[in-house]
């Protein structure tokens, strides 16, 4: 028999525990949270779980969009667009992307989808949105063996078409994977999906820094990587069969938000990180910057960049004259000369780059320079 160990009745709020162990939480006689063998849950006996850090989606809310802050674009394959998003597509400019201020209650932006034309998907076509996740946000999954996890994948999703729509999730060598189907039932309003994956116990999953999972909503795909929704597969599929195809709609909308990855076998509301903690974690994989700097000789600039973050990998990076946008050019801020330079040096480490950079020609000794750079690390 449960007995109470402490009662507030200015507010009817008592703690009482009982001799198996269970702690409860009442108010007003009515059970609001327990304690029990099984870890902290609610009135239902559903799992509480921690807010923090349970979402291993990056950007789930579309909040950062460093490359295009808004601006519609027709990508290209494997392009990424708002931060730790990528487009996959089999036939170029069939659909276009950008960020939203569309969205549903709680959120500010979204991924909007467009298509492009009425184009009839060919048995090998895909068209794709797709999150690739980092090994070392995932290892902790145990996919690949007995101890799998089983995990929910959760997204509010509004489009002007209905019907049944497909979406995988799988493996960077894309020998696994696990279609889902979710259905959209009304028109241009939004709605929120939830699918639970049961972990895969087989196949190779990275545990590194490389690529691990992928997730894939698909806009369209072919016969060829369509499959049945709700098992694991040794084949590649990105979608599910007779999935409605979006492109194949001239002016066809599909917006993506709050989508949530986490385990367990129930969505909880979304994680609303702060933005400066969103940022970081995309400029882990992609950071962008208006640099200054002095030039040593006629020749050569040396200089350090720290990055707000850790990057994923040694990046790649590109430049270009900040006022006009010429890949390459640098700004003399006393005179306005641009030269064209090529780069010739290396990170020095991975927290500060330090860079060599010799000039064709052009530099004027201890003259200050500027210039957008971009670094990349993206999986």
């Amino acid at each position: 028999m449960a007995t109470i160990i402490n009662a507030d009745t200015s507010d009817g709020l008592k703690l009482t525990s009982d001799t198996s162990g269970e702690i409860q939480f009442q108010s007003a006689g009515v059970v609001k949270a327990q304690v029990t063998s099984g870890g902290l849950q609610d009135a239902s006996g559903v799992a509480i779980t921690a807010q923090s850090g349970k979402n291993l989606i990056i950007n789930g809310d579309m909040r950062i969009d460093q490359r295009n802050a808004g601006a519609s674009i027709t990508p290209t394959n494997a392009q990424y667009h708002i931060d730790r998003w990528r487009a996959y597509l089999s036939q170029a400019s069939k659909y276009t992307v950008q960020q939203s201020t569309t969205a549903p209650s709680d959120f500010n932006y979204s991924l909007l989808a467009t298509s492009s034309s009425a184009y009839t998907v060919g048995a090998s076509d895909y068209f794709l949105l797709a999150q690739p996740i980092e090994g070392l946000n995932v290892a902790h999954l145990n996919w690949g063996t007995a101890n799998a996890k089983t995990v929910t994948l959760s997204f509010w999703v509004r489009s002007s078409l209905t019907g049944t729509f497909g979406g995988a999730v799988g493996n960077a060598a894309g020998n696994r994977s696990y279609p889902y189907s979710y259905t959209i039932s009304a028109a241009n309003t939004w709605e929120k999906k939830t699918i639970t994956i049961t972990g895969d116990t087989t196949g190779t999953w990275v545990t590194t820094n490389a690529s691990s999972i992928i997730i894939y909503w698909s806009l369209g795909s072919g016969s060829s990587s369509s499959g049945t929704a709700g098992s694991w597969s040794a084949n590649y599929y990105d979608s599910v069969t007779g999935a409605t195809s979006l492109v194949g709609t001239s002016g066809a909308t599909l917006y993506i938000t709050g989508v949530q990855l986490e385990v367990g076998d129930t969505a909880t509301p979304f994680e609303h990180r702060m933005y400066s903690q969103e940022l970081a974690m995309c400029q882990r994989y992609y950071h962008k910057g208006n640099y200054a700097f002095m030039s040593s000789s006629a020749t050569t600039l040396m200089f350090n960049i720290n990055f707000p973050t850790q990057m994923r990998a040694t990046p790649t990076t590109s430049h270009e004259y900040p006022e006009g946008g010429t890949v390459n050019d640098v700004y003399n801020i006393a005179t306005a000369a641009t030269p064209t330079f090529v780069p010739d040096g290396n990170f020095s480490d991975i927290n500060g780059y330090r860079f060599a950079y010799d000039f064709d020609a052009g530099l004027t000794a201890d003259d200050g320079y500027q210039a957008f750079f971009y670094f990349s690390a993206e999986l």
